[in-house]
């Protein structure tokens, strides 16, 4: 599995504007896997820092449940309207991988809560492609064979 710091050093410009995605807003959807083996969606908090992807869930939570049980998890970035121009819309980033549980930030620690990496399998940036904007860019990284550039009419 990989860390941020991975994709950073594999696609610099790629992993910068995923960031800023993720950066858009607070509040990312977290998706998780409940005991039957459906999904669930929730809200989450994640910041990308020193080459990781961390993340922490109240005690308590379905989703910290869910984690614990099955590591496996995809994360979109928050949903930001696009403009009246395509253009000008700066498109929406997802990643996924399996949560590894960590030592909670001092300053943070609460009694029960979980506190996590992520190790990232892949991310994927979506946007409209410009002069005409007909159509989509789907830009990606997977482990094992690094970015990838494709569009779609």
């Amino acid at each position: 599995m990989a860390t941020w710091q991975d994709i950073e050093k594999d696609a610099p410009e790629f992993a910068e504007r995923v960031r800023s995605r993720f950066a858009a807003g607070t509040n990312k959807t977290i998706a998780t896997l409940r005991k039957d083996g459906s999904p669930r969606i929730s809200g989450s908090e994640l910041e990308i820092k020193d080459g990781e992807v961390t993340l922490g869930m109240m005690d308590g939570s379905m989703k910290l449940n869910d984690v614990r049980r099955d590591p496996r998890v995809a994360i979109h970035s928050p949903t930001v309207e696009p403009p009246s121009d395509p253009t000008e819309w700066l498109g929406e980033a997802k990643l996924a991988g399996r949560v590894v549980e960590t030592a909670p930030p001092e300053q943070e620690a609460q009694e029960g809560a979980g506190y996590f990496r992520v190790d990232i399998t892949e991310v994927a940036l979506t946007h409209v492609g410009g002069n005409p904007p007909d159509h989509l860019v789907i830009e990606s990284w997977h482990e094992g064979t690094g970015y990838r550039r494709r569009t779609r009419k």
